[in-house]
C-alpha cells in the first residue's frame, strides 16, 4: 500500500490504518506482540485480514520507531530484522531473487536473497525465474503481443498458470522456509494478470 497514492484501494487501506494511529505507542506495541504470537509457527496469506491489519499497525508502529523503545516484547522466537529492528516478519514475493524477503514493518528488504538458508534458495530461485516470464506477458509491447496472435488467450493462460505457482509458494516455499523463521508470509495474487488471492487454491 502506497501512503501517496490516489487509488481508490490505497485510500481505503489508508482509511482501515486510521484505528492504528489512535493507539499510543504503549498500546500499539502490545497488539502488535499479541498478534505476532498468534501468527507464530504457521504460514499465512498476504491477504488474510490479520496479515493485513498486522501490516497496517506494523507500518504506523516503524513510523513511530515503537519497537526501539522497548515498550513491548516481541515473542523470543522472532530474531531482530536488519533493515529496520523490528521483529523479523518475512514475505515471499515474484521478486524475491531481487529484493529478498520482504519486511512487513518498513517494506524494505528483512532477508537478502544471499542470506536466505542455502537449502531453500534453489527452491525459490526456480520457482521465481518460472514465474518472470509468466508475469511478463501482462507487460508485453505491441510488437510482442501482435506476435503472440491471440494476445487475451496468451493472457489468459498466463494467469491460469500465475495461479498455480502462486499455490506452490503457499505450499512448498512458503513451509519450507517455516523451518527458519518463527512465521512466513507469501504473495496469493498478481494484479497486473487479474490474479485475486480467492483464485489461488490451497
Amino acid at each position: 500500500m502506497s501512503k501517496h497514492s490516489d487509488a481508490p484501494l490505497d485510500k481505503l487501506w489508508r482509511e482501515y490504518g486510521e484505528v492504528f494511529e489512535t493507539f499510543d505507542d504503549l498500546t500499539l506495541a502490545r497488539w502488535l506482540a499479541q498478534t505476532l504470537g498468534q501468527l507464530q509457527g504457521r504460514v499465512w496469506r498476504s491477504s488474510h485480514p490479520l496479515v493485513g491489519a498486522l501490516r497496517l499497525a506494523a507500518q504506523v508502529a516503524h513510523d513511530r520507531q515503537v519497537w526501539h523503545k522497548r515498550l513491548a516484547t516481541a515473542p523470543r522466537d522472532y530474531p531482530e530484522s536488519a533493515c529496520c529492528r523490528a521483529p523479523l516478519l518475512p514475505l515471499i514475493t515474484r521478486d524475491v531473487l531481487q529484493q529478498g524477503l520482504v519486511c512487513q514493518h518498513c517494506n524494505g528488504t528483512c532477508v537478502s536473497f544471499e542470506d536466505v538458508p542455502v537449502d531453500v534458495q534453489p527452491l525459490l530461485r526456480n520457482w521465481a525465474e518460472t514465474y518472470a516470464p509468466i508475469h511478463a506477458v501482462a507487460h508485453w509491447d505491441d510488437r510482442q503481443q501482435k506476435r503472440a496472435g491471440n494476445y487475451d488467450r496468451a493472457l489468459e493462460d498466463a494467469a491460469t498458470e500465475a495461479e498455480r505457482l502462486l499455490a506452490a509458494a503457499g505450499n512448498k516455499l512458503a513451509p519450507a522456509l517455516l523451518e527458519f523463521y518463527p512465521a512466513v508470509i507469501w504473495e496469493d495474487q498478481d494484479e497486473c494478470l487479474d490474479v485475486r488471492p480467492e483464485d489461488i487454491p490451497v
